[in-house]
């Protein structure tokens, strides 16, 4: 099998090669150009009639060579310093769809999951489904008890089929990184493992219903943000039942207008969604297209589809807040002293070139009318410019930066004239001075001294029983070492040894 991994892999390539000439899809790439010859040739594959431009050539051909190819497209619109911000914009729109499979596939996949007949597990369940995607496709149902449910069920041989789309990727970007060292700044194989990390768990629905569990419990007793209940008892590795969501799509905007919403009031509530869950929890569903986000009736924002999730620790979050805040006040040195502090960008590097370049890149953009103004556009193009500072790819920034930019279209979609990230202002400033004011500092430097107190005895004990032990010859010392110390010829000294290196060690710990 090892033997023919090779072979497949050159077959495998040279279909990827094939799609991607067809569809006219090498510029979207940054690949280099065709020679003469090889231009003459792909002149008899490409498809006619393709859209102008290239981003939309690279999506088409990603989505005709698959599921796994469909997940690199999703991951790479993140990655503006990688194919720039049109093409990263051109992915966002990649749709993740393909043709439902059987339901007599539904039904074993369900049976085999619990061990018994369809008909003991629901009342009745839709044979058509209602969604069909890379991984899984989605059938409404009714619980033995009446209520009304969506059944997702993975799409069978979906793990094989992955397994191998990562498997040829992750070879091609350890090629990519060995035989061009200046790409190893933007970690392909680091993009390949967030793919296949991602992959792996949107594959166990398990971790979907954690993570909607989880953010359920985060957003508890909000009456403007709210996801569906997990049926626990239906739910297994290979299919997730939650309640079934009443409600209109987010971006349907005269059909909400016809119901009695207001679509500022929908933006706003979005805003302020997206801040809790960025800020106030570092948690944040991080495919909010509109085809996951619904208003039900009474107004409230419902989310669907958690199979993939951003996480922000707190340290972060603060740099983000800084960074931002730098930028809206158009105090660029504090961009990049945050750059620089955060240890994004090196030391090595010219902390006022790296704000003439925050600059260059933030006036166009702030100097826009307030409704055109995007923080999302910014960190992108913040992102284009960081091979030139060697500032590493911050992956959560990127997911980050994907979901604002999804936000932000929703946002326009539904009010072209008002800025989402105003709306939300006030409770920004809310949190800046919670956690970045002088008080916050003075709580924060106390929890983080309380912690360090908490762990002093366990510190103590552990030296202690060290000095006892090399104390009663349990520590066994090479004859150089002895004589070094001079242990050989005064072991008296040792007790005193032992106790300057006790206060040593509480004192650097105390210090540290």
């Amino acid at each position: 099998m090892i033997g023919l991994r090779l072979p497949l892999r050159l077959v495998r390539l040279a279909k990827i090669a094939r799609t991607l000439v067809a569809y006219d899809a090498f510029e979207a790439l940054g690949l280099p150009r065709l020679s003469p010859l090889a231009a003459r040739l792909a002149a008899r594959i490409r498809r006619r009639d393709l859209p102008q431009r290239p981003g939309q050539r690279l999506a088409l051909a990603l989505a005709e060579l698959g599921p796994g190819f469909v997940k690199l497209g999703q991951v790479l619109s993140t990655r503006a310093d990688l194919v720039g911000e049109a093409v990263a914009g051109d992915l966002t729109d990649l749709q993740d769809r393909l043709a439902p499979f059987a339901f007599a596939q539904v039904r074993a996949a369900i049976e085999d999951a619990f061990g018994r007949p369809i008909g003991e597990i629901y009342a009745a369940i839709d044979e058509t489904s209602v969604a069909a995607a890379s991984i899984a496709q989605v059938h409404f149902a009714t619980a033995l008890d009446g209520r009304e449910v969506a059944v997702k069920i993975l799409r069978p041989g979906v793990e094989a089929a992955f397994a191998r789309d990562v498997d040829l990727l992750a070879w091609l970007a350890r090629l990519a990184e060995y035989f061009a060292p200046k790409i190893r700044r933007l970690k392909p194989q680091a993009v390949v493992e967030t793919l296949a990390q991602t992959v792996r768990l949107e594959m166990d629905l398990r971790m979907e219903a954690s993570a909607c569990a989880e953010l359920a419990q985060n957003f508890a007793g909000d009456p403007e943000f709210r996801v569906p209940k997990i049926d626990w008892t239906r739910t297994a590795k290979r299919v997730l039942t939650t309640e079934r969501v009443a409600g209109i799509p987010i971006d349907e905007r005269q059909r909400l207008i016809d119901a009695g919403h207001d679509p500022q009031a929908i933006v706003a509530k979005a805003a302020r969604a997206f801040f809790r869950q960025v800020f106030r929890d570092g948690y944040f569903h991080a495919d909010m297209h509109p085809g996951n986000m619904f208003v039900a009736p009474d107004g409230a924002l419902v989310a669907v589809d958690f199979g993939i999730m951003g996480r922000i620790d707190r340290p972060t979050r603060i740099v983000l807040a800084d960074m931002l805040a730098g930028f809206l006040n158009q105090n660029y040195a504090q961009v990049a002293e945050v750059h620089f502090r955060a240890g994004f960008v090196p030391a090595t590097q010219d902390v006022g070139a790296f704000a003439q370049a925050a600059r260059a890149i933030a006036e166009p953009i702030l100097g826009l009318p307030l409704e055109q103004i995007s923080l999302a556009r910014l960190l992108a193009q913040l992102f284009e410019v960081t091979e030139q500072f060697q500032m590493e790819t911050q992956p959560q920034l990127l997911l980050l930066q994907k979901s604002m930019l999804v936000c932000e279209g929703v946002g326009r979609t539904l009010d072209p004239h008002i800025n989402m990230w105003t709306l939300a202002r006030p409770l920004i400033e809310e949190w800046m001075l919670a956690n970045r004011g002088p008080l916050a500092r003075i709580g924060f430097g106390s929890e983080a001294l309380l912690a360090r107190l908490e762990d002093l005895p366990a510190l103590v004990a552990n030296l202690d029983r060290a000095a006892a032990q090399i104390a009663g010859g349990g520590v066994r010392l090479h004859p150089d070492t002895l004589a070094a110390f001079g242990a050989d010829r005064q072991p008296r000294r040792w007790p005193w040894l032992v106790a300057g290196l006790i206060v040593g060690l509480v004192v650097a710990w105390a210090w540290a």
